[in-house]
Protein backbone atom coordinates (compact mmCIF):
# COMPACT_ATOMS: atom_id res chain seq x y z
CA UNK A 1 0.00 0.00 0.00
CA UNK A 2 1.18 4.06 -0.92
CA UNK A 3 1.47 5.60 2.12
CA UNK A 4 -0.60 9.16 1.31
CA UNK A 5 -0.63 12.45 3.11
CA UNK A 6 -4.01 14.23 3.63
CA UNK A 7 -5.32 17.67 5.09
CA UNK A 8 -8.80 16.86 6.53
CA UNK A 9 -10.27 19.91 7.96
CA UNK A 10 -12.98 19.43 10.12
CA UNK A 11 -12.74 17.41 13.30
CA UNK A 12 -15.97 17.05 14.41
CA UNK A 13 -18.18 13.60 15.44
CA UNK A 14 -17.65 12.26 11.75
CA UNK A 15 -14.56 14.30 10.60
CA UNK A 16 -12.83 12.84 14.16
CA UNK A 17 -13.20 9.41 13.94
CA UNK A 18 -12.39 9.72 10.32
CA UNK A 19 -9.08 11.02 10.88
CA UNK A 20 -8.50 8.18 13.59
CA UNK A 21 -9.13 5.57 10.76
CA UNK A 22 -7.39 6.88 7.76
CA UNK A 23 -4.31 6.96 10.50
CA UNK A 24 -4.81 3.49 11.51
CA UNK A 25 -4.19 2.45 7.69
CA UNK A 26 -1.05 3.93 7.33
CA UNK A 27 -1.54 7.43 6.36
CA UNK A 28 -0.56 10.75 6.97
CA UNK A 29 -3.26 12.81 8.10
CA UNK A 30 -2.76 16.66 9.27
CA UNK A 31 -6.65 17.88 10.44
CA UNK A 32 -7.63 21.68 10.82
CA UNK A 33 -10.56 22.36 12.85
CA UNK A 34 -11.20 25.48 14.81
CA UNK A 35 -11.79 23.60 18.04
CA UNK A 36 -7.90 24.62 19.67
CA UNK A 37 -8.83 20.89 21.73
CA UNK A 38 -9.23 18.50 18.84
CA UNK A 39 -6.53 20.80 15.90
CA UNK A 40 -2.90 19.65 14.31
CA UNK A 41 -2.51 22.90 12.98
CA UNK A 42 -3.29 26.89 13.55
CA UNK A 43 -4.67 28.00 9.94
CA UNK A 44 -5.80 26.41 6.61
CA UNK A 45 -2.42 28.00 5.27
CA UNK A 46 0.00 26.15 8.05
CA UNK A 47 -2.39 22.91 6.98
CA UNK A 48 -1.31 23.71 3.35
CA UNK A 49 1.82 24.54 3.84
CA UNK A 50 3.17 20.93 5.54
CA UNK A 51 1.64 19.30 2.92
CA UNK A 52 3.88 18.15 -0.05
CA UNK A 53 2.21 18.82 -3.54
CA UNK A 54 0.57 17.16 -5.10
CA UNK A 55 -1.69 17.87 -2.21
CA UNK A 56 -4.65 16.35 -1.03
CA UNK A 57 -7.39 18.03 1.06
CA UNK A 58 -10.06 16.94 2.45
CA UNK A 59 -13.43 19.27 3.48
CA UNK A 60 -15.85 17.98 6.21
CA UNK A 61 -17.13 20.82 7.18
CA UNK A 62 -21.18 21.93 7.11
CA UNK A 63 -22.81 22.24 3.69
CA UNK A 64 -23.39 25.98 2.85
CA UNK A 65 -21.73 28.76 3.56
CA UNK A 66 -19.16 27.09 5.67
CA UNK A 67 -18.30 24.50 2.89
CA UNK A 68 -18.43 28.03 0.35
CA UNK A 69 -15.61 29.45 2.78
CA UNK A 70 -13.48 26.62 3.29
CA UNK A 71 -13.57 26.15 -0.44
CA UNK A 72 -12.79 29.88 -1.42
CA UNK A 73 -9.22 29.93 0.96
CA UNK A 74 -8.62 26.70 -0.40
CA UNK A 75 -8.47 27.80 -4.11
CA UNK A 76 -6.35 30.65 -2.99
CA UNK A 77 -3.75 28.31 -1.30
CA UNK A 78 -3.62 25.35 -3.30
CA UNK A 79 -1.62 24.65 -6.70
CA UNK A 80 -2.58 23.07 -9.87
CA UNK A 81 -2.56 19.47 -9.69
CA UNK A 82 -3.93 19.65 -6.44
CA UNK A 83 -7.40 17.93 -5.16
CA UNK A 84 -10.13 18.84 -3.03
CA UNK A 85 -12.43 16.23 -1.29
CA UNK A 86 -16.26 17.26 -0.46
CA UNK A 87 -17.13 14.98 1.87
CA UNK A 88 -19.67 16.87 3.69
CA UNK A 89 -23.23 16.80 3.04
CA UNK A 90 -23.56 19.22 0.52
CA UNK A 91 -25.71 20.12 -2.59
CA UNK A 92 -24.80 18.47 -5.57
CA UNK A 93 -25.57 21.59 -7.80
CA UNK A 94 -22.68 23.79 -4.59
CA UNK A 95 -20.31 20.73 -6.52
CA UNK A 96 -20.75 21.75 -10.13
CA UNK A 97 -19.89 25.13 -9.07
CA UNK A 98 -16.97 24.54 -6.98
CA UNK A 99 -15.53 21.73 -9.49
CA UNK A 100 -15.75 24.76 -12.01
CA UNK A 101 -14.14 27.44 -9.98
CA UNK A 102 -11.26 25.28 -8.86
CA UNK A 103 -10.97 23.87 -12.49
CA UNK A 104 -10.19 27.11 -13.70
CA UNK A 105 -7.21 26.80 -11.10
CA UNK A 106 -5.97 23.53 -12.36
CA UNK A 107 -6.85 22.00 -8.90
CA UNK A 108 -9.37 18.69 -8.97
CA UNK A 109 -12.33 18.32 -6.79
CA UNK A 110 -14.19 15.15 -6.12
CA UNK A 111 -17.54 15.30 -4.00
CA UNK A 112 -17.87 12.14 -1.18
CA UNK A 113 -21.23 11.03 0.35
CA UNK A 114 -19.91 9.61 3.61
CA UNK A 115 -22.58 7.25 5.51
CA UNK A 116 -21.45 6.17 8.99
CA UNK A 117 -22.04 8.14 11.43
CA UNK A 118 -20.61 7.69 14.97
CA UNK A 119 -20.21 3.70 13.93
CA UNK A 120 -18.07 4.26 11.09
CA UNK A 121 -14.46 4.56 12.85
CA UNK A 122 -14.82 0.73 13.90
CA UNK A 123 -17.20 -0.27 11.18
CA UNK A 124 -15.92 2.03 8.55
CA UNK A 125 -17.97 4.20 5.75
CA UNK A 126 -19.90 3.78 3.06
CA UNK A 127 -18.79 5.99 0.04
CA UNK A 128 -20.64 7.51 -2.83
CA UNK A 129 -18.20 9.66 -5.18
CA UNK A 130 -18.48 11.57 -8.07
CA UNK A 131 -15.57 13.46 -10.45
CA UNK A 132 -13.51 12.92 -13.10
CA UNK A 133 -12.05 9.19 -12.96
CA UNK A 134 -8.23 10.59 -12.50
CA UNK A 135 -9.40 13.30 -9.99
CA UNK A 136 -10.98 10.08 -8.47
CA UNK A 137 -8.07 7.59 -8.48
CA UNK A 138 -5.47 10.44 -6.56
CA UNK A 139 -8.03 9.68 -3.19
CA UNK A 140 -8.13 6.44 -4.42
CA UNK A 141 -5.84 4.88 -0.85
CA UNK A 142 -7.86 7.47 1.26
CA UNK A 143 -11.28 5.70 -0.34
CA UNK A 144 -10.34 2.44 0.46
CA UNK A 145 -9.04 3.38 4.15
CA UNK A 146 -12.24 4.68 5.10
CA UNK A 147 -14.91 1.99 3.53
CA UNK A 148 -15.88 -0.99 5.17
CA UNK A 149 -13.86 -4.38 4.40
CA UNK A 150 -14.83 -6.35 1.49
CA UNK A 151 -16.39 -5.71 -1.61
CA UNK A 152 -19.03 -3.20 -0.73
CA UNK A 153 -19.73 0.23 0.65
CA UNK A 154 -17.91 2.13 -2.05
CA UNK A 155 -18.92 3.64 -5.54
CA UNK A 156 -17.69 6.02 -8.35
CA UNK A 157 -21.00 6.72 -8.48
CA UNK A 158 -20.71 8.99 -12.01
CA UNK A 159 -19.87 12.79 -12.73
CA UNK A 160 -18.97 15.85 -10.55
CA UNK A 161 -22.49 15.78 -7.76
CA UNK A 162 -23.26 12.39 -8.24
CA UNK A 163 -21.70 11.52 -5.25
CA UNK A 164 -23.64 14.17 -3.04
CA UNK A 165 -26.53 13.49 -5.04
CA UNK A 166 -26.48 9.35 -4.33
CA UNK A 167 -26.13 10.36 -0.27
CA UNK A 168 -29.21 12.24 -0.88
CA UNK A 169 -30.93 10.04 -2.42
CA UNK A 170 -30.02 7.50 0.28
CA UNK A 171 -30.76 9.75 3.30
CA UNK A 172 -34.67 10.38 1.80
CA UNK A 173 -34.66 6.16 1.52
CA UNK A 174 -33.62 6.49 5.34
CA UNK A 175 -36.15 9.11 6.23
CA UNK A 176 -39.03 6.78 4.81
CA UNK A 177 -38.06 3.47 6.36
CA UNK A 178 -37.43 5.35 9.68
CA UNK A 179 -40.86 6.21 9.68
CA UNK A 180 -42.16 2.96 8.74
CA UNK A 181 -40.70 1.79 11.96
CA UNK A 182 -41.97 4.41 13.85
CA UNK A 183 -45.47 4.17 12.75
CA UNK A 184 -45.35 0.41 13.03
CA UNK A 185 -44.21 0.80 16.52
CA UNK A 186 -46.27 3.44 17.71
CA UNK A 187 -49.59 1.18 16.43
CA UNK A 188 -47.80 -1.65 18.39
CA UNK A 189 -47.63 0.63 21.60
CA UNK A 190 -51.43 1.73 21.12
CA UNK A 191 -53.39 -1.22 21.41
CA UNK A 192 -54.26 -3.40 24.29
CA UNK A 193 -53.10 -6.93 23.22
CA UNK A 194 -49.70 -6.59 22.55
CA UNK A 195 -47.95 -6.39 25.88
CA UNK A 196 -44.19 -5.96 24.74
CA UNK A 197 -43.39 -4.03 21.95
CA UNK A 198 -40.02 -3.96 22.66
CA UNK A 199 -39.66 -7.80 22.57
CA UNK A 200 -41.70 -7.68 19.06
CA UNK A 201 -39.15 -5.60 17.84
CA UNK A 202 -36.39 -8.05 18.71
CA UNK A 203 -38.21 -10.59 17.14
CA UNK A 204 -38.11 -9.26 13.96
CA UNK A 205 -34.37 -8.94 13.90
CA UNK A 206 -33.93 -12.42 12.75
CA UNK A 207 -35.62 -14.34 9.59
CA UNK A 208 -37.80 -11.40 8.30
CA UNK A 209 -37.84 -9.68 5.21
CA UNK A 210 -38.12 -6.21 7.28
CA UNK A 211 -34.83 -6.66 9.33
CA UNK A 212 -31.79 -4.38 8.68
CA UNK A 213 -29.34 -2.24 11.01
CA UNK A 214 -32.19 0.23 11.61
CA UNK A 215 -34.23 -2.18 13.13
CA UNK A 216 -31.19 -3.12 15.59
CA UNK A 217 -30.71 0.28 16.05
CA UNK A 218 -34.50 0.78 17.16
CA UNK A 219 -33.85 -2.04 19.50
CA UNK A 220 -31.15 -0.44 20.95
CA UNK A 221 -33.10 2.65 21.62
CA UNK A 222 -35.74 0.59 23.29
CA UNK A 223 -33.28 -1.55 25.43
CA UNK A 224 -32.53 1.64 26.57
CA UNK A 225 -35.84 3.62 26.98
CA UNK A 226 -38.67 0.67 26.84
CA UNK A 227 -41.10 3.35 25.90
CA UNK A 228 -39.25 5.93 24.83
CA UNK A 229 -40.98 8.04 27.70
CA UNK A 230 -37.94 10.18 28.45
CA UNK A 231 -37.79 11.92 24.70
CA UNK A 232 -39.66 14.51 23.04
CA UNK A 233 -41.45 13.82 19.56
CA UNK A 234 -39.12 15.48 17.73
CA UNK A 235 -37.51 15.43 14.73
CA UNK A 236 -35.05 17.40 12.57
CA UNK A 237 -34.57 17.49 9.12
CA UNK A 238 -30.79 17.75 7.80
CA UNK A 239 -31.81 19.25 4.15
CA UNK A 240 -31.23 15.82 2.28
CA UNK A 241 -34.80 15.01 2.56
CA UNK A 242 -36.25 18.04 1.30
CA UNK A 243 -33.51 18.26 -1.43
CA UNK A 244 -34.66 14.34 -2.61
CA UNK A 245 -38.30 15.91 -2.98
CA UNK A 246 -37.31 19.02 -5.02
CA UNK A 247 -35.15 16.91 -7.37
CA UNK A 248 -37.87 14.74 -7.75
CA UNK A 249 -40.36 17.55 -8.67
CA UNK A 250 -37.55 18.63 -11.29
CA UNK A 251 -37.54 15.44 -12.57
CA UNK A 252 -41.01 14.48 -12.21
CA UNK A 253 -40.56 11.18 -10.47
CA UNK A 254 -42.98 9.91 -8.19
CA UNK A 255 -41.79 9.79 -4.33
CA UNK A 256 -44.61 9.69 -1.97
CA UNK A 257 -43.02 7.51 0.94
CA UNK A 258 -40.13 9.62 1.20
CA UNK A 259 -42.65 12.79 0.91
CA UNK A 260 -44.40 12.04 3.55
CA UNK A 261 -41.87 11.37 5.83
CA UNK A 262 -40.34 14.84 5.54
CA UNK A 263 -43.43 16.05 6.31
CA UNK A 264 -44.10 13.98 9.26
CA UNK A 265 -40.98 15.57 10.60
CA UNK A 266 -42.46 19.07 9.90
CA UNK A 267 -45.61 17.89 11.83
CA UNK A 268 -43.94 16.74 14.96
CA UNK A 269 -43.14 20.15 15.15
CA UNK A 270 -46.84 21.45 16.22
CA UNK A 271 -47.00 18.59 18.86
CA UNK A 272 -45.31 16.00 20.67
CA UNK A 273 -45.67 12.63 18.39
CA UNK A 274 -45.48 9.42 19.69
CA UNK A 275 -43.75 8.33 16.24
CA UNK A 276 -41.17 11.03 16.23
CA UNK A 277 -39.75 9.94 19.98
CA UNK A 278 -38.68 6.50 17.51
CA UNK A 279 -37.63 8.50 14.91
CA UNK A 280 -35.40 11.03 17.01
CA UNK A 281 -34.39 7.47 18.75
CA UNK A 282 -32.71 6.25 15.40
CA UNK A 283 -31.23 9.62 14.73
CA UNK A 284 -29.04 9.48 17.89
CA UNK A 285 -28.36 5.70 17.53
CA UNK A 286 -26.89 5.85 14.27
CA UNK A 287 -25.59 9.47 13.87
CA UNK A 288 -25.43 10.34 17.63
CA UNK A 289 -27.85 13.51 16.40
CA UNK A 290 -29.02 15.29 19.78
CA UNK A 291 -32.85 14.30 21.49
CA UNK A 292 -34.47 16.72 23.10
CA UNK A 293 -36.23 15.29 26.72
CA UNK A 294 -39.22 15.16 27.02
CA UNK A 295 -41.01 18.20 29.21
CA UNK A 296 -41.43 17.21 33.13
Amino acid sequence: MTSMQLGLIGLGKMGGNMRERIRRAGHTVIGYDRNPEVTDVGSLAELVGKLEAPRTVWVMVPAGAATQSVIDELGGLLESGDTVVDGGNSRWTDDEKHAEELGAKGIGFVDAGVSGGVWGLENGYALMVGGEADHVARVQPIFDALKPEGPYGYVHAGKVGAGHFSKMVHNGIEYAMMQAYAEGWELLEKVDSVENVREVFRSWQEGTVIRSWLLDLAVNALDEDVHLDRLRGYAEDSGEGRWTVEAAIDNAVPLPAITASLFARFASRQDDSPQMKMIAALRNQFGGHAVESAKK
